[in-house]
């Protein structure tokens, strides 16, 4: 790595560590920095802010059948006020066993809402992460919507 690519590291985690102080409540902020040392682990990239105050690890490129397309981090969360939103790009329909044995938890098309961690098995988690950070990185699900993981993950699609 270039000493450039260091100054770039060392500045989008400012950027992050900066956004963490922001967090207001214990809660929130320790599972803001539970996350953020998780998915460090998971996907060894390091951390960025997208815009809406994602944190965010990797890159992935999508293109939809629509014709729409653009850049995401590969994995992420955010420590929205009322509960953290961990973001599953390949959708959460794949993940029905491990939302059953995670503890309490709401769900959106590819949003995890969970309010606190502690009560949540980190196990579980870890185990989606990682497996939704290794689909998307695979690059198989380059055109899938969350909405198509309803019932499980959808077939792998490879770019045109």
């Amino acid at each position: 790595m270039s000493s450039q690519d260091d100054r770039a590291d060392t500045a989008a985690d400012d950027v992050v560590r900066a956004h963490l102080d922001t967090v207001t409540g214990a809660t929130r902020r320790r599972d803001a920095e539970t996350l953020l040392g998780m998915f460090g682990r998971i996907t060894t990239e390091p951390s960025r802010l997208w815009p809406g105050s994602i944190i965010g690890f990797g890159r992935y490129h999508y293109r939809y059948d629509s014709g729409r397309e653009g850049d995401a981090a590969s994995a992420g969360f955010s420590p929205r006020k009322a509960s953290m939103s961990i973001y599953f790009p390949d959708g959460l329909g794949a993940y029905a066993g491990e939302l059953a044995r995670l503890g309490p938890h709401k769900t959106g098309v590819g949003c995890l809402y969970i309010t606190d961690l502690a009560k949540a098995d980190l196990a579980v988690l870890e185990e989606m992460v990682t497996a939704s950070y290794r689909a998307v990185t695979a690059g198989l699900y380059y055109g899938h919507r969350a909405r198509e993981s309803e019932g499980g993950r959808p077939e792998p699609r490879e770019p045109e």
